[in-house]
């Protein structure tokens, strides 16, 4: 029998197996936040300071490929995995990537399930946008950024960037982190040097390093 005293899950507004609601997002992800641009350039400069020659990165929740793509433009010799559960998003990020899509593997796989890992090998850096609060609620997130830091090899770095409760924005306590918040949910879940690298508009954009 269930606990009834476990938090519930928060339903997506967004059902992102359906072409249109996937389409719909992805037409609008940088209109309403045209300031995602600057994080971009962020996850890239951060990724160039590992300096290391077939950087083996993997993305979360990569969605229709807007970060895969300006990653895949600005750096070469990267072998870059991208992970959704939604192969609507994927066929939206093929189209987006055009012949970026060949240097990429796809996996269909959904991280909120315990065996979502199992297909994978391990990884310089993970990096995520946007996608953390996905797993519908943040109790989730202490046993994601676990198996995340599990994933990545000796040195390795975690560039995790989502909203925040703040005042005027993301309320839902249930949903969302304070940046506090998410800043000692990846301290709890291992990592070392834990630094905010970017804060704009909603948004904040965490280093974790395994070491």
């Amino acid at each position: 029998m269930a606990d009834s005293t476990t938090p519930k899950d928060i339903p997506s507004p967004i059902d992102f197996h359906r072409m249109s609601d996937a389409r719909a997002w992805a037409d609008s992800a940088m209109q309403k936040r045209p300031w995602r641009q600057e994080f971009f350039d962020v996850f890239v400069k951060e990724l160039s300071s590992l300096n290391r020659k077939g950087l083996s990165v993997l993305e979360l929740g990569s969605g229709p490929g807007f970060l895969a793509h300006h990653i895949l433009q600005s750096l070469t010799e990267i072998k870059y995995t991208m992970l959704d559960f939604s192969s609507a998003m994927h066929e939206l990020a093929r189209q987006r990537l055009g012949s970026f899509a060949q240097h990429v593997r796809f996996i269909q796989a959904d991280f909120k399930t315990k065996e979502w890992t199992l297909s994978l090998d391990t990884f310089d850096a993970v990096v995520t946008l946007q996608a953390i609060h996905e797993l519908r609620h943040n109790r989730h997130t202490l046993e994601l950024h676990s198996s995340v830091r599990r994933l990545l090899r000796k040195d390795g770095i975690y560039l995790v960037c989502d909203h925040f409760i703040e005042r005027g924005g993301m309320t839902n306590t249930d949903l969302f982190m304070t940046i506090e918040e998410q800043y000692s949910t990846l301290e709890n879940a291992g990592f070392k040097n834990v630094q905010c690298v970017l804060q704009k508009n909603g948004l904040v954009l965490h280093r974790a390093r395994t070491s």
